[in-house]
């Protein structure tokens, strides 16, 4: 295998796993972000440890999917993460019902 199709492989990989999350984001309530990974998750509970001056995050998430493309499952039941850099975690706004149905057609001058 070539460096070539190893890079068109790993680009078609990529793809694929945005347009799996493109397709799951709806099923979710939080976007966790760690520096080693990427979660959607419909539950989040974080707590900050210390010891002496070292703090870190200790992360469990419930009803989870996982940024990865090297896992054939990306679906998790529970997650548990420890981290000592950066952690975000957002809410991700709810579409209402009436967002999610396309606008009927207009009608323009011309047409019936």
């Amino acid at each position: 295998m070539s460096v070539e199709d190893l890079e068109k492989y790993e680009a078609e990989m990529e793809l694929q796993l945005y347009k799996e999350y493109r397709d799951v984001l709806p099923m979710f309530k939080y976007v966790v972000e760690t520096e080693r990974r990427f979660y959607l998750a419909n539950d989040v509970k974080v707590d900050t440890r210390n010891v002496g001056s070292k703090v870190w995050f200790e992360i469990e998430l419930g009803d989870a999917w996982v940024w990865d493309m090297h896992r054939p499952a990306r679906f998790v039941t529970h997650v548990r993460v420890a981290t000592f850099r950066d952690l975000n975690v957002e809410e991700l706004a709810r579409l209402a019902e009436r967002d999610m149905i396309p606008d009927p057609p207009r009608n323009y001058p011309d047409q019936p």
